[in-house]
């Protein structure tokens, strides 16, 4: 045990509490890896205070700082010396349990790096200590001075210098204007003290009880349950998409379509919270208030909010509309579990206990804003039909005697509704990137009422190499000049369009309408010849009767083959051996689960591999296993995938074109997917090129947005467009697409040119040199993936790292926005990519650029 950390150590008990118990690092500080980080973590323990860390050798030297810092120069704050901290606490955050030291929830404020003024060793020790800090919130130069006032501990004062980064506290709080997390979408409620009285009198967001708090009944049962403090955040328990419903003993709830909202209850107050930690308490006043009304002394409660529609199903639109108008008083917020409850934690306690008490909880309730999800015993086949003909999005299972778990979960599933017609096939686009034939089918509806022929959206996902040749011959056939719809789409949806006559039908799955009568997230399965078009209208949903959503059984019960078993299944495809095997076990995500995200992404992943080498980084035993980088097929079994020899490629290569190739490489232990800058149809000249900006780990993500923001603007001045997408890990990646022009070489000398003429502008924050001691306290932007074989992890696959982060394509004004890039998972990337309304590289396959004399002349090249 180092000395240093012996009263760190001292003082936990690591098998109870979540905090690191890494040890220091020998030795001192010269020049090492990375510049020395600091961090300030927002603490909630017995009262609510600032902990302030500075790396120095080897441990970080703490102060408690019980107000927080100020940047003003007037403020002295207070900072008690306490004892080091291993290095490992500066990425620490959670809850440490009731009962053992430092109690409460911690979150990290804000980090960095600091640079000392002097020998930081003898400002220590002297007890003056000056410093410049590069961190998210924090800049600027500080001292951290002791003082000779008597207590049990050092007292010390930080104090912010006079200059650019001061700012006056009167005009400025950073506390208040910034009391989030840097390194994730935590927050942090401070916890009612009954020795002090809130001084937030005039806050109207928050809700207050009326009444005493209320007991459960005595016949509910609650095995599991022990005590425990009420945690500030709660991250909800996430269902997994699945085609049919499981074996096994399950409940089935109604999937809403609406908010996911978590609600905190303690003392007097309630707060609403987003399942990204978001506050939405002062957007939903009225399901606060009813909350606070059922005289809950603590709480966290899990539902959705909704607005229903005249027929009584969940309409998205309309809560959206509710939401924008600021008018709560349609929505209704409907629970289904209650983790944590009047001091005790539920979450072992089985899941049909915790709603047993949930109800019982309920039976107070008298607003009609407030409402408990009832869950239903007959067959997920019956009630799901039912789902479906009322017009629903599908259920919710869960798995009976499961815990409640912050992540995403198989105890709990998701069975869609899939709607699924005949449409009138009315044009089609020009194919982009690799895709041949055509890009998607124009869809139309006759008006049940007028028979006017209606555009009905776009189906570009179904089709076969073999469909797209041979339907793409029958369309040729049939274009004509004008669009025989009542109300042709504008814009950009209408460019480069061919008009058809309205003859064709195809059968597609979608999984709903809006309201412009347009399908979402559609899938072509086929044409159809068994009926004429004129009589192809939209399907009515089934009308609803009761005042609430409810399941109804179907008189007859269709066959569940024409809703699911013939959709696109690649993961039916492809027999995934030891499915139940983790292989993450920060997330507990399964082989199986890998294999569902890859399968649920390729429409979105295959175009960025298609045609392009790439290499496989295999884990057969995981995250935390050893990891092997293969670039070439060897004695891999893969199906479908595609093989060429070094007289070909240059080297041994492989390459990944469709969704049974990607699966059977998954199958064989796949994590990660990298990819060449060339491809098959030319692998001597690259058609695009990656600059990978590769951060010194302790620096902050800010300098991280500054960097990627320089390197467009210097893209941008020699007329190159350029795309950006998180790296899964520390950095960014920007791709600049180009013609296949050039060979290996020259681009690699160009994209070297670009780096050092960066680091040559600004060599305070960019280096051009690889290796860690070259990038102390700096971004190295690295060209060297650019070379012949070289490669770059691939959009939209996933990273070997805890918790499994994904390699994001974003936009520019993004990159600000985020925490990071491994700002998402193989969970929260497919929930984006579900919102979104564009896709943030739809330019990036149409983008026709070359690499120019004048440009290699700015550069110094010619």
């Amino acid at each position: 045990m180092s000395k240093a950390l012996e009263e760190y150590n001292r003082k936990r008990d690591f098998d109870a509490t979540p905090e690191p118990s890494g040890g220091a690092r020998s030795g001192k500080r010269g020049k090492a890896a990375q510049a020395l980080q600091f961090c300030i973590q927002k603490h909630d323990a017995s009262h609510l205070h600032y902990d302030f860390r500075l790396e120095l050798d080897g441990t970080l030297k703490s102060w408690a700082v019980p107000k927080g810092p100020s940047l003003d120069p007037k403020a002295r704050r207070l900072a008690v010396h306490v004892e080091d901290h291993p290095l490992d606490y500066a990425g620490f955050e959670g809850n440490i349990p009731e009962g053992h030291y430092g109690a409460g929830d911690v979150i990290v404020w804000d980090r960095g790096t600091w640079i000392p003024e002097g020998d930081p060793r003898q400002g220590y020790e002297k007890g003056k200590l000056k410093f410049v800090l590069q961190g998210e919130k924090l800049a600027g130069a500080w001292n951290l001075v002791k003082t000779h006032m008597p207590g049990k501990r050092e007292q010390w004062f930080l104090i912010k210098s006079k200059d650019e980064a001061a700012r006056p506290l009167a005009e400025y709080d950073v506390l208040e204007a910034q009391p989030d997390s840097v390194l994730s979408e935590r927050t942090l409620v401070p916890r009612k003290r009954k020795s002090k009285v809130s001084t937030k009198t005039s806050d109207k967001s928050v809700a207050k009880p009326a009444a005493k708090p209320r007991a459960i009944g005595k016949d509910v049962q609650l095995q599991g349950a022990r005590a425990a403090a009420l945690p500030a955040s709660l991250k909800p328990e996430l269902a997994t998409l699945v085609d049919t419903a499981p074996d096994g003993d399950w409940r089935y709830e109604i999937k809403f379509d609406g908010y996911r909202i978590v609600a905190r209850i303690e003392d007097a107050e309630v707060r609403l919270f987003t399942r990204n930690g978001h506050d939405w308490t002062a957007r939903m006043p009225r399901q606060a208030k009813a909350l606070a009304a059922l005289g809950l002394q603590s709480a966290w409660l899990d539902g959705e909010v909704v607005v229903t529609n005249e027929q009584g199903v969940p309409d998205f639109q309309a809560l959206q509309n509710a939401f924008e108008e600021q008018h709560s008083g349609g929505i209704v917020f409907y629970l289904f579990d209650m983790p944590y409850l009047n001091g005790m934690d539920l979450r072992e306690v089985p899941v049909e206990q915790r709603r047993s008490a949930l109800a019982k909880v309920l039976e107070a309730n008298e607003d009609a804003a407030l409402k408990f999800s009832d869950d239903f015993a007959d067959s997920a086949e019956s009630l799901l039909a039912s789902a479906c003909q009322m017009n629903m999005e599908g259920l919710i299972g869960k798995r009976v005697g499961s815990p409640y778990v912050s992540r995403r979960s198989s105890d709990w599933i998701k069975l869609k509704c899939k709607r699924r017609q005949e449409f009138v096939i009315v044009g089609y686009t020009e194919p982009k990137g690799s895709r041949s034939a055509f890009g998607a089918l124009l869809l139309g509806l006759h008006d049940a009422d007028s028979g006017e022929l209606r555009y009905a959206g776009k189906v570009g996902t179904g089709f076969s190499e073999a469909t797209l040749r041979s339907l793409h011959a029958q369309l040729q056939s049939l274009e004509t000049d004008e669009p025989a719809l009542g109300n042709p789409p504008k814009g950009a949806d209408a460019r480069g369009v061919h008009w058809l006559q309205p003859t064709l039908l195809a059968e597609v799955a979608y999984a709903e309408m809006t309201r412009d009568g347009a399908v979402r997230h559609a899938v072509f399965h086929g044409l159809r010849s068994d009926k004429p078009a004129r009589k192809i209208t939209a399907d009515k949903p089934v009308a609803k009767t009761s005042d609430s959503p409810r399941l109804v059984k179907p008189k007859k019960t269709p066959r569940k083959a024409a809703t699911q078993a013939d959709d696109a299944d690649l993961v039916g495809q492809v027999r995934i051996t030891h499915p139940e095997r983790v292989i993450d076990a920060a997330s507990g995500t399964t082989k199986m689960q890998l294999a569902e995200y890859y399968g649920r992404i390729s429409p979105w992943l295959l175009p960025h591999l298609k045609q392009r080498p790439v290499a496989l980084v295999r884990a057969p035993d995981g995250v935390g296993g050893e990891l092997f980088f293969q670039k070439h097929a060897g004695h891999l079994a893969i199906p479908h995938i595609v093989t060429f020899d070094k007289e070909e490629a240059g080297q041994a290569a492989m390459v990944i074109n469709d969704g049974q190739a990607l699966l059977g490489a998954v199958q064989m232990g796949t994590l990660e997917l990298h990819t060449w800058n060339a491809t098959s149809k030319d692998f001597d000249r690259p058609d695009r090129f990656v600059l990978d900006l590769d951060p010194d780990p302790a620096l902050p993500w800010k300098s991280m947005v500054e960097a990627t923001q320089l390197t467009q603007t210097l893209l941008d001045e020699l007329g190159l467009a350029s795309f950006l997408k998180t790296s899964g890990g520390k950095g960014m990646h920007v791709v600049v697409p180009i013609t296949r022009k050039l060979g290996w070489d020259e681009v690699k000398a160009f994209s070297r040119a670009v780096v050092e003429h960066m680091a040559k502008l600004m060599p305070e924050r960019f280096s051009a040199v690889s290796g860690p001691k070259n990038r102390i306290g700096k971004i190295f932007i690295d060209y060297l993936r650019n070379g012949l074989g070289a490669t770059t992890a691939c959009a939209y696959a996933a990273r070997a790292r805890d918790g499994l982060p994904v390699s994001v394509p974003v936009t520019r004004d993004e990159v600000a926005q985020i925490k990071g890039g491994d700002h998402w998972n193989i969970d929260s990337v497919l929930e984006r990519l579900a919102e979104m309304d564009e896709d943030p590289w739809a330019d990036f396959f149409t983008t026709r650029q070359s690499i120019t004399v004048a440009m290699r002349k700015k550069l110094g090249l010619e």
